[in-house]
């Protein structure tokens, strides 16, 4: 599959949002082999922009290799600078729907709490949490504080 084609705009925008991450992926002396490609794919379809740090010290390889990851993975070439390479491809839309599966209805939720000496075992809670909810780390059910902007709407009403 050929590499998506981005404007200088939008890869000035990749470069940007690419800035903070950290490499993801990291190819060795070995180059790219199948379990490299897949931990790629793995990578795109998580994340959309990836790092990936390349142990090479041939720039041109480096230039070569970031061309067919692009190319077999059907994605966009977006920076190569030193050691790093950054590529771009949408996220489908069957894993942008996993992501977002929180539902502002009621969910259960499990909360598992252990004993403090380790000799027994763990009880386990289910709890129905509403989209205004959230479970703390210690296992409480918090309500999400009003929002400044609800406050002000019934103020004037």
């Amino acid at each position: 599959m050929p590499a998506i084609q981005l404007t200088p705009a939008q890869r000035k925008e990749h470069r940007a949002a690419a800035h903070h991450l950290d490499p993801v992926v990291m190819i060795g002396g070995e180059g790219f082999t199948a379990a490299v490609e897949k931990e790629l794919e793995v990578a795109l379809n998580a994340h959309g922009l990836i790092k990936v740090r390349v142990f090479s010290d041939d720039r041109a390889a480096r230039e070569a290799l970031l061309a067919e990851v692009a190319d077999k993975l059907s994605a966009a070439p977006i920076q190569h600078i030193g050691k790093l390479l950054v590529l771009w491809r949408p996220i489908p839309p069957k894993e942008k729907a996993e992501r977002d599966d929180r539902m502002p209805g009621p969910r259960t939720v499990k909360i598992v709490s252990f004993s403090k000496s380790g000799n027994h075992r763990a009880t386990v809670k289910k709890v129905q949490v509403f989209g205004n909810e959230r479970v703390t780390s210690g296992g409480q059910v918090k309500r999400a504080k009003a929002r400044a902007t609800s406050v002000k709407k019934k103020a004037r009403d």
